[in-house]
């Protein structure tokens, strides 16, 4: 038995987890490998092996699969790193890494990449190769989960000497921080169990799959995960992973506090969050007769009460945004979010409804009732705009219906969620035909000033001005995952968005950036 509990115990903390709520302000999330211990009153877990052979318990469904290519569920796709490498890795505060990337080169214009690849070989023993590089990002956007990163980026192909060249449709600063896909190989992008070129492979022949260290691995990383073998353990839902976790043989896993599907851990553990990339937002049908009016949209931002909708839907594992940014990214000023936060009681947009003569005015709040978490933000934001004078109606579809008061602008307001790519991308917002331009949001300017952005960070700072004045797109959140793992077994654990187990090989690119090409 795990986790220091004792048989005898088992039937009686197995009846109390109905019981065992999280308090949100109990703990903070950190990437620090925070340890909850405030209220805890069990034994706590000494892991028998840290001085010695590191013994390693993962979880996975097996119905999903492990291509990132086709998969989005964020259990298995916590097993990733461990199987796969990109050409480039991004840590918790979106610095980017070479990995499969030896070398680069940039246009003076910023539109074409030329990647050079280390000799780095599958688990099959065979090469990765610039063929599987392009085939494999080529895939990526067809892929669900991929997609996004893909507007601007106009083609992937082979160059001379076993390159790979990038061009893209607008200059591209840091393109690099978009290639943390994980690499297959060519033959095998439609495989539930492709080969990867990473610290472990995946074995399958006995029936029960099991991840083997590579005594092969083409490079000497340090990793947090350290065992000859990692046993896989099949998932159901979620609570029945929280009870493996708590009661029986497994030593990490990744929820969603954000999540209908959360269940609540109670346990002694180690903590981390890991940013999704998941954005929560407002954006206003452009027609409306409320939202239509410049001073009314711009003074929305004011009266959301971020801090709390994190902390009360969120468990914690959300970071209030002003900005239309992470604020863990290097494209969000903490200054200058200041400027757009909650203005504690909601009288800047009671002034401006006023002030416009909108006093009464109905407000159709529209949201997807797929996702209860959204309903209950959604609500809130109601009040909000009800205390502000608005007469409000919450409409809360699902399915096919939401899509349709979407397509036919049916609305007011919206509040929606999309995953941001890691450049913090807005001009999908933007462009007349961008694939998050609801609501007749398109505008010229701000799509302007987001690529703008995308060739030259400093520019930011001007696209998020004038995004918060204009006010079509109101900024919430942006939310992450829970890790959880059992105490001193990984001491060197730091999650950053899609990669549980990150790691470096030690360079910078400084050094992977060989010249500048005209």
């Amino acid at each position: 038995m795990k986790k220091g509990i004792a048989l005898v115990l088992t039937a009686v903390l197995m009846l109390s987890l109905c019981a065992c709520t999280v308090d949100p302000d109990s703990y903070t999330p950190t990437g620090d490998g925070l340890t909850w211990d405030e209220d805890y009153t069990g034994p706590v877990y000494t892991h028998p092996n840290q001085a010695g052979e590191q013994k390693l318990t993962l979880i996975y469904y097996p119905e999903e699969g492990f291509n990132p290519l086709l998969t989005s569920d964020f259990t298995n796709r916590a097993l990733f790193t461990l199987l796969y490498q990109s050409l480039f890795s991004v840590d918790r505060d979106y610095n980017v890494h070479p990995i499969l990337c030896k070398e680069y080169s940039m246009s003076q214009d910023m539109k074409t990449y030329t990647f050079y690849l280390e000799s780095a070989t599958f688990s099959d023993g065979s090469a990765v190769t610039a063929q599987d590089v392009a085939a494999t990002l080529n895939a990526a956007r067809s892929s669900s989960y991929y997609a996004g990163r893909f507007a601007h980026i106009h083609t992937v192909s082979l160059g001379e000497n076993g390159s790979v060249v990038i061009q893209t449709d607008v200059p591209m600063e840091n393109l690099p921080i978009l290639l943390d896909i994980p690499i297959l190989k060519e033959s095998q992008l439609q495989e539930t169990m492709p080969l990867g070129s990473g610290p472990y492979l995946l074995d399958n022949s006995t029936g029960n799959p099991l991840l083997r260290r590579r005594g092969d691995w083409w490079c000497k990383a340090e990793l947090a995960a350290r065992a000859p073998a990692i046993t896989l353990v099949t998932a159901e839902d979620a609570p029945q992973i929280r009870d493996t976790f708590e009661f029986f043989e497994l030593d990490l896993v990744c929820a969603d506090p954000g999540s209908d599907r959360y269940a609540d851990y109670r346990c002694d553990y180690e903590l981390w969050d890991c940013e999704n990339g998941i954005f929560l937002y407002l954006f206003c049908n452009m027609q409306s007769p409320v939202f239509s009016v410049p001073e009314v949209r711009s003074a929305l931002t004011f009266s959301i009460d971020r801090d709390t909708i994190a902390a009360a839907y969120f468990r914690g594992f959300g970071r209030g945004a002003s900005l239309p940014a992470s604020p863990l990214s290097p494209y969000y000023s903490q200054v200058q979010a200041e400027k757009y936060d909650y203005d504690g009681t909601g009288e800047t947009l009671k002034n401006a409804v006023s002030g416009a003569n909108l006093v009464g005015n109905p407000v159709v709040l529209l949201v997807n009732s797929d996702d209860s978490l959204r309903v209950r933000v959604a609500r809130d934001v109601g009040k909000a705009l009800t205390d502000a004078g608005l007469a409000v109606q919450m409409l809360e579809v699902g399915g096919s219906t939401y899509r349709k008061h979407l397509k036919e602008r049916t609305f007011d307001l919206c509040l929606g969620q999309t995953k941001l790519s890691p450049n913090m991308d807005l001009s999908a917002f933007f462009d007349k035909k961008g694939a998050l331009n609801y609501g007749g949001i398109a505008d010229v300017s701000l799509y302007s000033l987001a690529t703008e952005s995308l060739a030259n960070h400093g520019n930011y700072y001007t696209l998020h001005q004038n995004v918060m004045d204009d006010g079509r797109v109101c900024p919430i959140l942006f939310s992450s995952y829970a890790v959880y793992a059992t105490r001193g077994l990984l001491t060197d654990l730091s999650p950053s968005r899609d990669n549980v187990f990150f790691y470096t090989l030690g360079k910078t690119m400084e050094q992977a950036l060989v010249k500048q090409e005209n």
